[in-house]
């Protein structure tokens, strides 16, 4: 069996703030996160190799028979026998990236030379929404090498036949359409009556679409997270909600953040101009070389009832945001405040509300995710 070690590489820095809480290969993209898409496609151990803050929560698996692979790098049939090809101290590259390296030593630093190979690289959060649908397909495609999808329900409205419903999924009467791209409804999902699909969808396990919901493809909600108004071409990570009316467009959000009711984010600037979005490794905003990005959002942010925020928003991770009018377009880590500017939101407060929400889907906010938290806090809140 392989031993694959997913490796953050500089790839990282430019994935912030949805990487301050996670390894690269956590970031979910289709059904599964990198991780489980690695897991999934090869049947191999998969562990990883991350900064040494997460290192507790993430830990390394190590082996005779490493193969370290970057962690911002999607699976695909051909790279993975590219990959088992390799032998000892051997590389691939694409396109200027490490993509991997197999050695039985314990490595910290990789040689960035090595094959040329075809891979593609999640090096910007943007791609994240931008490649979704084709990862929910590849997904699919490997799932159903693996197993058959439950029958459609025949109060469902179905256009086209490109869905898989795992056991346990409830769909009330609703709309669904696939003609675009597949739809899949995970285990313990509730599709409620009214919601209206066009793919493609992953609806991840125990995650709920509210009554009225519209949602456009390519869309993946995380597991156990509740949605409802109008989602277009975006990815929450999981354990999550947007549970109310409002837009959310071409966005990422993180794990355990919450949009209140009524919450809007503009994906579309009205000059038509590419959006810039902020990048913490250049210190400095970026073009996205599109007209389409909305918010990225990282780990346990949460935005009050109504809030606004404008085309290509970065929203840290811990960020409390509410109040009316556009806050700035970089809200910062720990941020408090909303358009009026932001001060400091205490680790105590933000370790309260952590440790209540989480409770919520009975997940226990442990000893050393306080230690990651307060390590976060204590380099990269707004009192730095």
């Amino acid at each position: 069996m392989l031993n694959i070690i997913l490796t953050d590489h500089v790839e990282r820095d430019h994935l912030l703030p949805l990487t301050f809480t996670r390894p690269v290969g956590k970031i979910r993209i289709g059904l599964w996160t990198i991780e489980e898409k690695w897991s999934n496609y090869t049947g191999a151990s998969v562990s990883f190799l991350t900064q040494d803050y997460l290192k507790k929560v993430f830990p390394s698996s190590y082996t005779s028979n490493n193969i370290y692979v970057n962690g911002a790098v999607l699976p695909s049939e051909k790279l993975i026998q590219s990959i088992q090809g390799l032998s000892e101290s051997e590389s691939l590259m694409s396109n200027g990236h490490w993509v991997a390296t197999r050695s039985s030593e314990k490595l910290d630093h990789f040689e960035v030379h090595g094959e040329e190979v075809e891979a593609q690289v999640v090096d910007r959060s943007w791609k994240i929404f931008q490649w979704n649908g084709q990862a929910i397909q590849d997904d699919l495609d490997v799932l159903r090498s693996q197993r058959k999808s439950q029958e459609v329900p025949s109060w469902v409205t179905l256009i086209g036949d490109d869905i898989f419903i795992e056991e346990g999924a409830e769909l009330m009467p609703s709309i669904i359409n696939t003609l675009d791209g597949p739809v899949y409804v995970g285990k313990g999902a509730h599709v409620m009556e009214g919601t209206m699909i066009r793919g493609s969808l992953a609806l991840m396990d125990h995650s709920h679409l509210k009554m009225g919901s519209k949602i456009y493809g390519p869309t993946t909600i995380g597991p156990h997270s509740k949605v409802g108004g109008e989602v277009n071409n975006s990815v929450i990570f999981g354990y999550s909600n947007k549970a109310h009316d409002g837009f959310i467009g071409n966005t990422v959000v993180g794990e355990w953040c919450n949009l209140g009711a009524d919450t809007n984010t503009s994906n579309l600037k009205n000059n038509y101009a590419d959006v810039k979005i902020f990048n913490y490794a250049l210190g400095r905003s970026e073009s996205t070389k599109s007209q389409f990005c909305g918010l990225t959002m990282g780990d346990h942010a949460k935005a009050g009832i109504n809030t606004m925020f404008n085309t290509g928003t970065v929203c840290g991770i811990f960020a409390n945001v509410f109040g009316g009018d556009f806050p700035h377009r970089n809200i910062p880590d720990f941020g408090w405040g909303g358009s009026a500017g932001f001060k400091n939101y205490r680790l105590s407060d933000a370790l309260e509300v952590a440790k209540i929400v989480m409770e919520r889907r009975n997940v226990e906010l442990t000893d050393e995710l306080i230690e990651v938290y307060s390590y976060l806090h204590e380099n990269f809140s707004i009192s730095k």
